[in-house]
């Protein structure tokens, strides 16, 4: 067993089982965020997921975009493929985890295909989808979006370094460009430079994602009475894809804490900047420590002060910064040779309580 993930857990539990049934507006003992609503609020829980095992820890973040159905999806389902797909299997490895994504694909399109004749813009709901995985000692990223996942290793210096471990499948970077172009040589609008942005066929910005079926599936192209998805032509074949980044590797002494977090954050901390933030600084209320700062620097890019910001209604702010939504998992290795009992808990957005988790049902497995 890896006692080591007792500190993870307990780093983790002490502030959810506080914060989990808070709503906006509640009172923080965190001297930097006392009575802010940007930093806590409900809407910041519905975008992740911590699961906590004897030898385990799950993170999901999921970023969602033209609704909340396929992040609640995933939230209610991803976790739940991986258990059963694992257990099928005997372990956990990338394969595993990939067929976990794909079966959750799978999932929300039957889904959709279920709900479209009562509710057709659910074909336009998608998200992002980052998970972590560490599973005896070993650590699995899989990704599809452009959410981050960070880790911080102390190197010969003593200095924190960060090394990103996802892929960002986002029209806005050119190797994503390149592989579009290459998959659709017939096609001359796959990306399309739209108000600023590189965008695919003209619409979104994201390659892969959960979800997103009028870009998968021809069945779901929309008439010209929804014009924000429109195409002006049916796709033939998926200009959006569900295939998962995947990488793996094994937790290191020097490897001291993994930021997960949606593009919110990046968009305006970089990895290093992210990882001293993290280094520097107590643990506990660190994610909302992070959100702060990449607050702070969008307040600042508009020549703002960050209390001018906190008075901008949410639809308005919107055009000032993302949704951003963080986990950060400290790795104890000095903890290893302690017999100390790890809870298995399941912490989820979309709901308040923190309940037990299934990965109970993986003990034994190799």
């Amino acid at each position: 067993m890896f006692s080591w993930l007792a500190r993870i857990v307990s780093a983790c539990l002490r502030p959810v089982r506080r914060y989990a049934r808070m709503s906006k507006g509640d009172n923080l003992d965190d001297v930097s965020t006392v009575g802010d609503a940007l930093v806590w609020g409900k809407d910041l829980e519905q975008h992740s997921q911590v699961e906590t095992g004897s030898d385990a820890v799950f993170v999901g973040v999921y970023d969602g975009h033209g609704g909340a159905e396929a992040s609640r999806f995933i939230n209610d389902h991803l976790f739940l493929n991986l258990m059963r797909v694992a257990q099928e299997n005997g372990s956990i490895s990338e394969d595993i985890i990939r067929n976990a994504v794909s079966a959750t694909e799978d999932g929300f399109l039957t889904l959709v295909r279920r709900s479209y004749g009562i509710k057709p813009l659910i074909a336009a709901m998608g998200s992002c989808c980052l998970v972590g995985v560490i599973w005896k000692g070993t650590l699995y990223i899989a990704n599809l979006g452009d959410s981050r996942a960070v880790i911080g290793s102390v190197g010969r210096s003593n200095k924190i370094i960060a090394e990103q471990l996802t892929k960002e499948h986002n029209a806005s970077k050119e190797e994503v460009r390149r592989e579009l172009k290459s998959l659709h040589p017939e096609d001359s609008q796959i990306v399309v430079m739209k108000q600023g942005t590189w965008r695919i066929k003209g619409i979104i910005q994201v390659s892969r994602s959960i979800g997103d079926a009028y870009l998968k599936r021809p069945e779901f192209s929309f008439d010209p009475s929804f014009p924000r998805f429109h195409l002006p032509e049916p796709i033939r074949r998926p200009v959006l894809t569900a295939e998962p980044s995947i990488c793996s590797r094994v937790l290191r002494p020097n490897d001291k804490f993994i930021i997960f977090a949606s593009d919110g954050l990046w968009e305006h901390l970089t990895n290093q900047e992210a990882v001293e933030i993290v280094h520097t600084n107590p643990r506990t209320g660190i994610a909302r420590r992070l959100l702060r700062a990449a607050l702070n620097e969008a307040a600042r890019k508009r020549e703002m002060r960050y209390k001018d910001l906190q008075k901008i209604g949410k639809g308005i702010r919107r055009f000032f910064h993302d949704d951003i939504t963080v986990v950060v998992v400290y790795i104890d290795h000095d903890l290893r040779c302690k017999n100390v009992t790890v809870p298995e808990l399941s912490i989820k957005g979309f709901i308040d309580t923190v309940g037990p988790s299934n990965f109970r049902n993986l003990r034994g497995l190799e």
